[in-house]
């Protein structure tokens, strides 16, 4: 069974492999670990936009939650999720690693991960393990076409029917379908990478949003629209 290198939060950096990775996964509901109120992603929001306007190219953010390789992974992540195009930056652009870091690094301090931070550890290294089986490297040494193949795989959800390849539980009986538990963080971790980047100025524009506006008069929804939908409105 393959080992990937992961640093933990006191700096060292223990060898785990997949069945130790999945426990860390299995320790913090994936569903339960990404959640996060209204204000959380607001103030941790703000603080990321803070952090890069006060950045210098000479002094680039340092990530508070985030080890060198984790944050590494996380930015090419994210960029895969939400790339540069030619209507807006990526997500790196907006600024959603440094809010990943924020608002997992405003956890509760204690002796231990809390399950969000596990979450979102066990995901990175299940990824890094991931591609170590597959293409005997990390992700950030992947090249783009690996890691699309990767991500492809699990963005989606499995096939119908039965799993063709399962993992071995605790006393070795397959019980667990290879990418279920990749499937659950990538998930999680898009949806969070679509929450840091809506919030921002930038993805804001994106989406053309213009906030609430006050209109005059009221003469239904314009006609290239309701082509557009393919609908209409009933006889008067």
């Amino acid at each position: 069974m393959g080992t990937v290198p992961v640093t933990n939060v006191k700096g060292d950096s223990p060898l785990l492999n997949r069945r130790q990775i999945l426990q860390r996964l299995g320790a913090a509901s994936l569903a339960a670990g990404f959640v996060w109120t209204g204000d959380e992603v607001a103030a941790a929001s703000d603080l990321a936009q803070a952090a890069r306007a006060a950045a210098k190219p000479a002094a680039p953010y340092a990530p508070k939650f985030f080890t060198a390789h984790e944050w590494e992974t996380v930015r090419g992540l994210v960029d895969l999720i939400i790339p540069r195009d030619e209507r807006s930056g990526s997500a790196t652009d907006a600024g959603v690693p440094e809010f990943m870091d924020f608002i997992l690094g405003d956890e509760p301090r204690g002796a231990e991960e809390t399950p969000r931070q596990t979450a979102m550890r066990g995901g990175l290294a299940w990824i890094d393990l991931e591609c170590h089986r597959r293409f005997d490297k990390t992700f950030v040494a992947c090249t783009e076409a690996e890691r699309t193949a990767l991500l492809d795989d699990i963005s989606t959800p499995p096939p119908p029917g039965p799993a063709s390849s399962l993992e071995a539980g605790p006393d070795e009986t397959p019980v667990l379908p290879v990418l279920s538990h990749g499937r659950a963080f990538f998930a999680s971790f898009r949806d969070l990478t679509a929450t840091g980047f809506w919030t921002t100025k930038m993805g804001m524009e994106d989406l053309q949003y213009v906030g609430n506006r006050y209109v005059a008069e009221w003469n239904g929804c314009p006609d290239e629209q309701l082509k557009r939908l393919g609908v209409s409105y009933p006889d008067a």
